[in-house]
């Protein structure tokens, strides 16, 4: 049987232990359905997604792919039925005027969905897009640290399931202005991006991101496209997400547990002795 909540789908597990002992359970783990993103009625992505915030997630997909900047660049965000799909899982967009390259936006998508992207190549080409940022303002160690806590707390159904990945975005004091759960980190990270959009709070050039898990080039890549100066997860960055955060002038934070962080780039941000 499944439940109301639009996360969670109830699942009955056997449990067993060392010893050989085992006893069925009611249990609940995290909604995983695919999102089909079209634009202008044309599909450009199908993503496997948590339910919920798909506007956003919509939205934040296309910021980060540079094809809009601006809340005017979106006229609409529509949910549309699906004869074929019983959970209707499809988002139509409808631009306000930008320009879409279609074959670069859609073999861009098959590219980092099939493979990835990499190498110098794929960072030169983003840079095209997204600038470097070039924020000159800091922050304390004993800020960042405080972090995670406030992430923690807003994880609703990671505290039920385990089983979703999240992000969130602060502001220079340390307050919490967005954080977003998915199954997907990528799309946790976007669906931020689309809230900040339909806001109008974009660039976050004085805003800090935190990443409930590691970071890969690709997390790095959609911060820049918000213009986040600093980035911080509570696991390990990928080589090339700290050679990109190089080049990006994004101070990259890992390892944040606790009272401890590592510093990879542009440790200017934060005040050290």
């Amino acid at each position: 049987m499944e439940t109301a909540h639009p996360t969670i789908t109830e699942v009955r597990v056997l449990k067993v232990d060392a010893t050989g002992a085992s006893r069925e359970v009611d249990d609940v783990a995290a909604r995983e359905e695919p999102l089909e993103i079209r634009v202008e009625g044309r599909s450009v992505a199908v993503v496997m997604r948590t339910p919920g915030h798909d506007e956003e997630l919509a939205a934040g997909f296309l910021v980060s792919e540079g094809v809009v900047k601006h809340p005017r660049d979106i006229l609409e965000v529509s949910q549309c039925p699906s004869i074929n799909n019983k959970h209707g899982n499809v988002v139509d967009v409808l631009l306000g005027g930008a320009v879409v390259n279609w074959d670069s936006l859609t073999r861009h998508v098959f590219s980092a969905s099939s493979c990835g992207l990499c190498g110098k190549t794929s960072i030169e080409s983003v840079f095209g897009q997204f600038p470097p940022v070039t924020a000159e303002w800091s922050v304390s160690p004993k800020l960042i640290a405080s972090l995670p806590d406030k992430l923690r707390a807003t994880q609703e159904t990671f505290s039920k399931t385990g089983g979703l990945h999240a992000c969130a975005v602060f502001d220079l004091d340390g307050n919490l202005i967005v954080s977003r759960e998915d199954v997907g980190r990528h799309n946790a990270l976007d669906k931020i991006l689309g809230h900040v959009l339909m806001h109008n709070l974009l660039p976050l050039d004085r805003h800090i991101l935190l990443l409930s898990g590691r970071v890969s080039f690709e997390m790095i890549q959609k911060a820049l496209a918000a213009g986040i100066p600093l980035v911080a997860a509570i696991s390990a960055p990928s080589s090339l997400a700290i050679d990109f955060a190089r080049e990006s002038g994004q101070t990259l934070i890992g390892f944040l547990r606790g009272s401890t962080m590592n510093v990879y780039t542009h440790e200017q941000r934060l005040m050290h002795s």
